[in-house]
C-alpha cells in the first residue's frame, strides 16, 4: 500500500480560476505525494462535477497519484476515485462507508476528538481537520481552532490527520509539530501567480 499523501488540493472551481491547470501544476511537483479531492460549487450540476473529476482521476492515474471526491459520492464511484471525503452537512461517515465500500478511502471533517473518535470508529481513514487558522477561500466556517486544536485532534484520532484553512509553508513545521500528518489546501495553489513554484515550498515544508 502506497504512504498516505501528506499534501492534499483541493480543487477551487470559483469564477476565474483553472482547476485543471493547478492540478496538473502540483502534480509536476508531488506527484504520487499528493491527493487531490475534487470539489465543485454547490450550485454545480452533477455533470459538471463529473466531467472534471473524471479529468482529475486521468491526470491522477498518470502521475500515480490519489484521486478523492468531496462531498458528492456517487460521482467518486462512476470516475473510479480512490475515495471520498464527507463533511458535516454531508452523509453520515457510517452511510458514506457503505457507499464506497471496505476499501476506499474515507475522509470526514472533525475539529474536536470526540467528533474525531466517532468519525473513525463509523469507517473514516482519515480526518480533515480545520479551520486551522482564518481563510476567506470558504464562507461559513466557524471559529479556527489552531495549532492547539489540531494537536488535540491529533492525539485522539488514531488515523492520518490532515490540516486545513489558512495553510501556508511557512505554518507546516508548526502544523508538522502538532501532529498533522499534512495538510489540504485550496487558496495557496488556486490564488498563486505560479503554482508550480507554491506548491515546491509547500512540498519542501512538508518533506
Amino acid at each position: 500500500m502506497r504512504p498516505f499523501p501528506r499534501l492534499h488540493l483541493i480543487t477551487d472551481t470559483r469564477p476565474g480560476r483553472d482547476p485543471l491547470a493547478v492540478v496538473a501544476a502540483a502534480l509536476a511537483v508531488a506527484g504520487a505525494g499528493l491527493a487531490v479531492q475534487v470539489r465543485v460549487e454547490d450550485e454545480a450540476t452533477d455533470r459538471d462535477a463529473y466531467d472534471l473529476a473524471t479529468r482529475v482521476r486521468a491526470f491522477c492515474a498518470e502521475a500515480g497519484a490519489t484521486c478523492l471526491v468531496n462531498d458528492r459520492l456517487h460521482i467518486a464511484l462512476a470516475v473510479g476515485a480512490d475515495g471520498g471525503h464527507v463533511g458535516a452537512l454531508d452523509l453520515p461517515v457510517e452511510a458514506a462507508r457503505r457507499v464506497l465500500g471496505p476499501r476506499a478511502i474515507l475522509g470526514a471533517t472533525a475539529r474536536e476528538p470526540a467528533s474525531a473518535k466517532a468519525a473513525v470508529d463509523a469507517g473514516a481513514t482519515y480526518l480533515g481537520v480545520g479551520p486551522a487558522y482564518a481563510t476567506t477561500t470558504k464562507d461559513g466556517l466557524p471559529p479556527p481552532i489552531g495549532i492547539e486544536g489540531v494537536a488535540a485532534v491529533a492525539g485522539a484520532a488514531g488515523v492520518p490527520v490532515i490540516a486545513i484553512a489558512g495553510v501556508t509553508a511557512e505554518r507546516i513545521p508548526d502544523l508538522r509539530a502538532a501532529g498533522a500528518h499534512g495538510v489540504a489546501v485550496i487558496g495557496a495553489l488556486s490564488g498563486a501567480p505560479d503554482p508550480v513554484e507554491a506548491t515546491r515550498k509547500l512540498w519542501d515544508a512538508l518533506r
